[in-house]
């Protein structure tokens, strides 16, 4: 387990993040600075050593805020790893013009954590840090719904490719590559709910194996093995993919015609649901969360 470490990690109320900050949090000898849009209504007891952030990360001033707070709660002392988790997809048919739903998603999925590099190499002026990002698995492999989620992640994979060969030594790049996890993914995706993509993991899992991936300094966390094993098949075997493909197709144009049956009031009724719900849910699982590490910590 990762001890006596500053952290910072975004993306931390829920899902990936909430689940990685409960096993960061369990070492009562870690500080952390968790950031996220509703970190401090969510997170404001959960444990002593979590310092809750409320921040939008996905401009300049929001990354640069963050490193700000962290100079203050860590007392000048270097970041030792920073958790650049933060992100969101859209799920739906990319057939309109709007440059800015666009460019908010990649924001927050690829412009963000780029820019929190520059500023992580600069804030570590030659000291040994961690530098963790979470990718997807679907930024090495496209999905029908998923245009510019996955086009985010793409980018993103190319920057850490690139960037590895430019890094300084000092500095250990893990990255994270999910298959579908069981979280709040899917409701911010689209309101109208939709059939997840096969595989679906649960979040516990994916966290406590990029948390052993970089306690261990792995370049790279794939926690499905199904998926790793995808990769091999579809490599050999092509028409794999393309079967695999129709499948995630077919569940996008079922998703496309229950949309054309419903009313504008309907989806307006769903988008107005899906904030509560995800708030809520949010909720329940720090709550939750927050029961499972008192018990820990008496043991």
């Amino acid at each position: 387990m990762i001890h006596n470490k500053t952290i910072v990690l975004t993306g931390a109320s829920s899902g990936i993040g909430f689940q990685v900050l409960r096993l960061l949090s369990k070492s009562s000898d870690n500080k952390i600075l968790a950031v996220s849009r509703h970190a401090e209504q969510l997170l404001g007891n959960f444990a002593d050593n979590v310092i809750p952030f409320t921040m939008d990360v996905s401009s300049k001033e929001g990354v640069d805020a963050v490193f700000e707070k962290a100079a203050e709660v860590f007392d000048g002392k270097k970041i030792d790893l920073f958790y650049a988790n933060a992100g969101f997809p859209y799920y739906e048919e990319f057939n309109y013009e709007d440059w800015d739903r666009v460019e908010t998603m990649f924001n927050t999925n690829t412009f963000s954590p780029i820019y929190t590099y520059a500023k992580y190499i600069h804030h570590l002026n030659g000291r040994p840090g961690i530098l963790a990002m979470t990718v997807s698995a679907i930024g090495q492999m496209a999905m029908p719904g998923y245009a510019i989620y996955s086009s985010s992640k793409f980018a993103l994979h190319g920057f850490q490719e690139a960037i590895r060969l430019e890094a300084p030594k000092n500095l250990q790049i893990t990255c994270l590559y999910p298959v579908a996890t069981d979280t709040n993914f899917f409701r911010v995706a689209n309101p109208v709910s939709f059939e997840k993509p096969f595989p679906v993991q649960q979040p516990d899992v994916v966290a406590r194996k990029m948390v052993a991936g970089i306690e261990s300094g792995k370049k790279f966390v794939s926690p499905s093995p199904l998926f790793g094993l995808s990769k091999v098949l579809m490599g050999v075997c092509p028409p794999v993919r393309t079967v695999y493909w129709g499948l995630e197709t077919a569940k996008l144009n079922r998703f496309k015609e229950k949309l054309r049956g419903m009313n504008v009031e309907e989806l307006e009724a769903a988008a107005q649901k899906i904030g509560k719900d995800i708030i809520e849910k949010s909720v329940e699982a720090v709550e939750k969360g927050k029961e499972a590490l008192e018990a820990a910590l008496k043991k």
